[in-house]
């Protein structure tokens, strides 16, 4: 059975408030007490237990943070990247993995407004600025990550993933590409939509005819790439694409482990691929993917200062912070 603070007060001889002044202000407090506090405290073996200390003072020590896919090493470099800004100031996340799956997102969102945490990083799937609204007002402060706040409601920490898709577009056309395939979804994920919106940007304003379909992918893994893939080589060849743009890194590497396995239709050579996020994998792959890099522990570092800003100031304004994406290429398109 743990020990409490009373039983720590009946062994000292001394009432629960002076327990309490000798763990928190013990330069109000008389040596002798002190000092049988103290000894009581050895004694039983009391542990305080300062969170719910610190939960009492209306100061939470850990920081929510929900995430899409937790198996895509991005989100894992943008937790990094939080986690090692918060070790700055002692603060503990908690990490939850919706798995682009709306109960479970609930579930964490729950979770942590039960646990009173000092504030929220979610990288949303789906609308969940109702929900956001509450904890705001219960206050937890909210920072989106990895999304853009069109509304202005909360703050954001992301990329223009509009400007990342017209970006691996317009490289794809640049290296001769006529007809493009975006590979992705689902398109409840608000990225999916602006990369493929940037994509057929690019498409109408090249100067030559340039089409872009899409192919569809239930979730953004390498088993659905793959899927994908295997879809695509079932055409007939004179209906392949020349070119793939994947909504991530993880939808291209398995889209080229299909097209290598395959054997027919040869990278870049026949087809050029391009990825988003530029993870550790892309670098490393069969044929070296070209992708569009996100900062990833900027994008989680800088989302985590905010969140303690306004947890500082309740009424800051909320501000969008958005990098510019970088175009990385590599053999998968440069041949």
């Amino acid at each position: 059975m743990a020990v409490s603070i009373r039983d720590v007060a009946t062994r000292a001889g001394v009432s629960v408030g002076t327990v309490s002044n000798v763990l928190n202000r013990p330069d109000e407090v008389s040596a002798e007490s002190v000092s049988r506090v103290t000894q009581a405290i050895e004694e039983l073996g009391y542990v305080r237990n300062d969170a719910a200390r610190k939960l009492r003072a209306g100061v939470s020590t850990t920081v929510g943070f929900v995430v899409l896919d937790g198996q895509n090493p991005f989100f894992n470099d943008v937790v990094r990247g939080a986690e090692d800004e918060a070790t700055k100031h002692g603060i503990a996340i908690l990490y939850g993995n919706t798995d682009e799956d709306h109960g479970r997102e609930r579930l964490y969102l729950d979770l942590f407004e039960e646990q009173q945490v000092r504030g929220l990083l979610i990288a949303p799937y789906g609308d969940v600025t109702g929900r956001l609204r509450r904890l705001r007002e219960r206050g937890i402060a909210c920072v989106l990550v990895d999304r853009f706040s069109g509304d202005g409601k909360f703050s954001s920490v992301s990329i223009d993933s509009v400007a990342g898709g017209r970006m691996a577009a317009e490289h794809l056309i640049a290296c001769g590409r006529r007809r493009i395939a975006f590979v992705g979804g689902p398109f409840d994920i608000r990225q999916v939509n602006d990369r493929l919106a940037g994509a057929r940007a690019a498409a109408e304003n090249a100067h030559v005819p340039v089409s872009v379909e899409v192919v569809a992918t239930e979730a953004m893994t390498v088993a659905e790439g793959v899927a994908a893939g295997a879809r695509i080589i079932s055409r007939p060849p004179t209906a392949w694409p020349d070119a793939l743009f994947a909504a991530n890194d993880l939808i291209a590497l398995g889209l080229l482990q299909s097209l290598i396995v395959d054997g027919r239709m040869l990278v870049p050579d026949r087809i050029a691929i391009i990825g988003f996020d530029d993870i550790p994998f892309a670098a490393a792959a069969a044929v070296p993917l070209s992708s569009i890099r996100q900062p990833s522990r900027m994008i989680g570092r800088t989302a985590l200062r905010i969140v303690l800003e306004e947890t500082a100031d309740p009424y800051s304004i909320p501000r969008q912070t958005v990098f510019p994406p970088e175009l990385v290429v590599r053999r998968s398109t440069a041949g």
